[in-house]
């Protein structure tokens, strides 16, 4: 099997995440927080470890302001629905995924808070942040914007966009679900108030962890309240970090498999992780601009700064149907609307979707070889 679905989530797994999980089934299966006993203490002691690699890592000064969640549209939807109020509207890209834009448009439909769409420029970042400009006021509950897009691998000029924010006294959520482990995500450098992550991505850590970074002095509201082994006797929720916004019992083997994939990227080197990954994405651009009945949406040829992403049709083939003959050949790919439907109307392919290809460190350059020549023999049909 080729898998190149690893904008979905990264597999295979590094071998050290891998054995955090079986050992944190074996060794630290306790409630962390909830007791006394070693078990217990030992457990939270891991989680701790895996807060502190990841303020590290986003460059955050204070653990606790690293929040685990189930994923990335959790933490996502934590931001979203915390900062809307009556009379304000957000202002986000017109490349962000649904865990960005269902959240808006229940606000909208609930009559909560309104939002504006920022069209994306991929040719011209100067365009893009004058549009997002335009629309931010002291109206604006907070801009969001995904770092780069899970569709055409465009990097969001996220520092200047901050910059557009601190004009404004506006924060910013980004979403980092394509980006972290491939490109730097500074907080403090990049000006991000909320950082959300899917941690089983970029990160290679376990399926089911996600995080919320936060680089503010406003804490969000909880989605939901509930046990937080603190403060047990009171029945208002704590108004401190992590507690406030982590209640129930946490996945305790994908949160400690966090710090395991942190360490495997930092010594990887998540340049040397990007420049592999995209070195194979500007070979398969090269081989499928030269068959004849292939668009190609993403463009790396002049070395442009896209995560490595790359999305596709087969001329006159719905994506479904390609994606299909791929697997069948043992190829894994991903096709449709990637739960991104502004991105494919920015790019004109509503109707078929698209094939997106994305690769991981563990891709190798016979895997993209083969890959195309699937594509190769399905486009001459």
């Amino acid at each position: 099997m080729i898998y190149l679905d690893n904008a979905a989530t990264t597999y295979p797994k590094p071998k050290c995440v891998i054995d955090s999980v079986v050992k944190a089934i074996k060794k630290y299966g306790a409630n962390p927080g909830r007791s006394g006993y070693n078990m217990a203490i030992e457990t939270a002691e891991k989680i701790y470890e895996s807060r502190e690699a990841a303020g590290r890592f986003f460059n955050v000064d204070k653990p606790e302001n690293i929040v685990f969640t189930p994923n990335c549209t959790a933490a996502l939807n934590i931001c979203i629905k915390s900062l809307a109020s009556k009379g304000k509207s957000f202002v986000c890209s017109s490349l962000e995924h649904n865990a960005v834009m269902r959240p808006l448009e229940r606000l909208k439909n609930d009559n909560v808070c309104e939002y504006k769409i920022a069209q994306i420029d991929p040719e011209n970042d100067n365009n893009t942040v004058k549009n997002f400009d335009s629309l931010t006021n002291d109206k604006t509950a907070a801009v969001i914007v995904a770092a780069a897009s899970n569709v055409t691998g465009y990097i969001m000029p996220v520092k200047r966009i901050s910059q557009v924010c601190k004009k404004h006294n506006v924060p910013l959520v980004v979403d980092g679900a394509q980006a972290s482990g491939i490109i730097p995500l500074d907080c403090k450098e990049l000006g991000i108030d909320y950082l959300c992550v899917a941690a089983h991505k970029g990160l290679y850590s376990a399926l089911g962890t996600g995080i919320l970074v936060i680089n503010s002095d406003i804490i969000p509201k909880p989605l939901f309240e509930g046990g937080t082994g603190s403060n047990s006797l009171s029945l208002i929720q704590p108004e401190y970090l992590p507690d406030k916004l982590e209640s129930g019992t946490m996945n305790t083997s994908g949160i400690i498999s966090v710090k395991n994939g942190i360490d495997f990227v930092n010594k990887t080197g998540s340049g040397n992780i990007y420049s592999h990954e995209y070195s194979l994405m500007k070979l398969l651009e090269q081989e499928l601009k030269n068959m004849k009945n292939i668009t190609v949406y993403s463009s790396f040829a002049d070395n442009k700064p896209l995560v490595p992403v790359l999305s596709f049709n087969v001329n006159g083939v719905n994506s479904e149907v390609v994606s299909e003959y791929l697997s069948q050949n043992g190829v894994c790919v991903r096709a449709g609307y990637h739960c991104s439907p502004l991105a494919h109307k920015s790019m004109g392919t509503i109707e078929y979707g698209a094939v997106r290809i994305s690769p991981s460190i563990f891709t190798k350059k016979s895997d993209i070889y083969f890959t195309i020549n699937c594509i190769n023999k399905l486009q001459n049909k």
